[in-house]
């Protein structure tokens, strides 16, 4: 199974989007650890058996080949606070993070409707899901 953390493992205009991202919250002292990128299938599948048939709560309503991460082009950060994961996301630096990682253009999963997720950030290049299973890449 692969839940990879490297910038590198994302597509090249993702990995630049991302290291903008890093480098806006570092202008603003938010050290920024990235927790996800690129997962294959069966680690995706993993996560979504999390507080169905695993033990946990749930963290994704997406199975295999339903998460953007599948496709790298998603990164799960968390704001570290004295070198410590900050999860607490009432905290205003969620907010800033938000903020930024919108200004290096990524979409910030805070807006959707559904399933809210502060760390999750990606960039779809206008494609859905669909046109990149049938092969369509981003640019």
């Amino acid at each position: 199974m692969i839940n990879s953390r490297k910038i590198e493992d994302l597509l090249p205009v993702v990995q630049d989007k991302v290291r903008h991202f890093k480098k806006l919250c570092e202008s603003f002292s938010i050290d920024l650890l990235i927790t996800s990128t690129y997962r294959d299938n069966a680690s995706q599948d993993a996560l979504y058996a999390q507080g169905r048939t695993t033990p946990g709560r749930k963290v994704t309503n997406a199975k295999a080949g339903q998460s953007w991460h599948n496709y790298r082009c998603a990164v799960d950060v968390v704001p570290l606070i004295n070198g410590k994961p900050n999860w607490n996301t009432k905290d205003p630096v969620w907010m800033k993070v938000g903020e930024l990682g919108k200004q290096a253009g990524l979409e910030w999963a805070w807006e959707w409707k559904t399933f809210k997720e502060m760390a999750h950030f990606q960039y779809t290049g206008g494609l859905t899901l669909a046109q990149l299973k049938s092969g369509q890449t981003i640019a």
